[in-house]
């Protein structure tokens, strides 16, 4: 039976450094500001809105909400985004995505000041990303699974970690973070030939390929630690599951995280920590940590 390397212990531990950093700006009369623009009533944005307030409240950021109809116009958008840029209380923006078809979700990410970009979604922030340089922030499930990963104790320094997932929200940027850590990457996708084969290799797995089921049981050793990144919605059970299948793998791996429980858990202290850096960075504080 694998070790659960579960994500609430982790996003504790962050929550409890960040309220030490808070009260420290507010020894200068700063409070970090969160701005959350969401387009429409999704419910999945509708529920990790909430956990980001509740969260921000733990923490001590005020948010302030940007609601818009999913009938908005560009120009609607662009606006808020730059009342956000504009606003100088405000030190991260939260954009939900995907957007609405009708709308341009690739011009209203490079409209938003690459500083206020807590979820790497800029061109700025993803460049700060790939040359390991401090320009805005990498997303926050990237960011999610190697505070996991280090925060529970796992060895990255020279350890070889498949990375199966290649977009630039997950995937790639999550890739670069763990060789900035010294882990060896193998970077691969649902469409790399004898997938389970590479995946098998790894001492460290992380899965976020965005379907159900795509690491099983022959695509696992003994001692590895396995990080699924999935959320899927099982019909046929009636649950939230992962990437991985976790009953057939759990029994075959030394460490697991569960769906949910896992990086999602950090997800949300993550988003924090990254606009409470913003503040900081605007203060002329030296981030902590």
């Amino acid at each position: 039976m694998a070790e659960l390397l579960r994500g609430g212990p982790v996003a504790t531990e962050i929550t409890e450094e960040l309220r030490a950093r808070v009260a420290r700006l507010a020894l200068d009369g700063v409070t970090p500001g969160l701005a959350i623009v969401r387009v429409g009533e999704r419910p999945d944005d509708l529920s990790y809105e909430r956990a980001a307030m509740k969260r921000a409240e733990k923490v001590g950021v005020e948010v302030r909400r940007f609601v818009l109809p999913d009938s908005c116009s560009q120009d609607d958008l662009r606006s808020v985004i730059q009342e956000v840029n504009d606003d100088s209380s405000l030190h991260g923006c939260l954009l939900f995505r995907p957007l609405p078809a009708a709308l341009d979700e690739t011009a209203a990410c490079a409209a938003l000041d690459p500083a206020k970009d807590v979820d790497g979604i800029t061109p700025g922030s993803l460049y700060g990303v790939f040359a390991g340089q401090p320009v805005g922030f990498p997303p926050c499930t990237a960011q999610g699974v190697v505070e996991l990963l280090v925060r529970s104790g796992v060895e990255l320094a020279g350890a070889r970690v498949t990375v199966v997932g290649r977009s630039l929200v997950i995937g790639r940027p999550v890739a670069m973070m763990l060789q900035a850590h010294d882990a060896t990457v193998t970077m691969c996708h649902t469409r790399t030939r004898d997938l389970a084969a590479e995946c098998r290799r790894a001492d460290v797995l992380v899965v976020a390929a965005g379907h159900a089921a795509t690491v099983g049981a022959d695509a696992v050793s003994g001692g590895q630690t396995v990080v699924d990144v999935g959320i899927n919605w099982d019909d046929e059970a009636g649950k939230l599951v992962g990437d991985v299948d976790f009953d057939a793998v759990e029994d075959r791996v030394a460490r697991i995280t569960p769906v949910p429980g896992g990086v999602g858990a950090v997800t949300t202290a993550v988003l924090m920590s990254h606009v409470v850096e913003a503040a900081e960075r605007a203060a002329g504080h030296h981030a902590a940590g």
